[in-house]
């Protein structure tokens, strides 16, 4: 008599696999639950300068000019612009920051411009000064910021040492961000940022990503 043999099961892992990353790919997309400093009782800091002049502390303009920026939905590439500033809907994490300064009442290109030109020796990685893209590095902002804002610890373990509009340095000058006036549980600000072409501009929890190795708040 031939021996019964029970059919193989089909595997149908794939039926669990394929949701999940799904699932995965969809996260970065998703609405994030955020907290206010009020409703953490954290105590919230702002900068004595208003240099536009609208009634808004400097760190607010700051905030708010880096998220009407990251609204405008700009598509990550990195090109190079006569004149400096792009004009074709594109952009990096590096003009999340002089979008939020302008709003602020600063242009950080002439700042950053001017300070080249008058301390080369602060600035040993630029052979030949090139207005249109020093300012859009971010080894250039990460020397212009240590020499001209309040540094501040990179430390997270004081939610307090964090306040919207303060500047993050990731890496070795791989990334920059602006804290956001949002927070999440733990109370770490959100970040404002442009980090790649997947995830495009962004507000969101994002400041454990990477190694924080600079971090600065503007004085005016």
């Amino acid at each position: 008599m031939k021996r019964y043999t029970a059919p193989k099961k089909r595997r149908r892992w794939w039926l669990l696999v394929i949701p999940a990353l799904l699932i995965a790919a969809l996260i970065p997309f998703l609405p994030q639950r955020y907290y206010t400093a009020e409703e953490l009782g954290i105590t919230e800091v702002h900068s004595e300068f208003d240099a536009d002049g609208d009634g808004l502390a400097d760190d607010q303009d700051l905030v708010w000019g880096a998220r009407a920026y990251i609204a405008t939905d700009p598509h990550y590439a990195s090109k190079y612009y006569a004149g400096g500033y792009p004009d074709d809907g594109l952009g990096v994490c590096t003009d999340v920051i002089w979008q939020a300064f302008r709003s602020a009442g600063y242009e950080l290109k002439d700042l950053v411009d001017a300070d080249i030109q008058e301390n080369r020796d602060a600035y040993p990685f630029i052979p030949t000064p090139d207005g249109n893209i020093d300012f859009r590095r971010v080894s250039t902002l990460d020397t212009f910021f240590r020499r001209h804002a309040q540094v501040l610890t990179c430390s997270l373990e004081n939610p307090e040492d964090w306040q919207g509009g303060d500047i993050v340095i990731f890496g070795d000058r791989d990334h920059i961000a602006i804290c956001s006036d949002r927070r999440n549980r733990d109370g770490i600000p959100f970040i404002i940022h442009h980090g790649n072409p997947i995830e495009d501009a962004v507000e969101r929890n994002q400041m454990h990503r990477m190694e924080v190795t600079g971090h600065f708040r503007w004085v005016g």
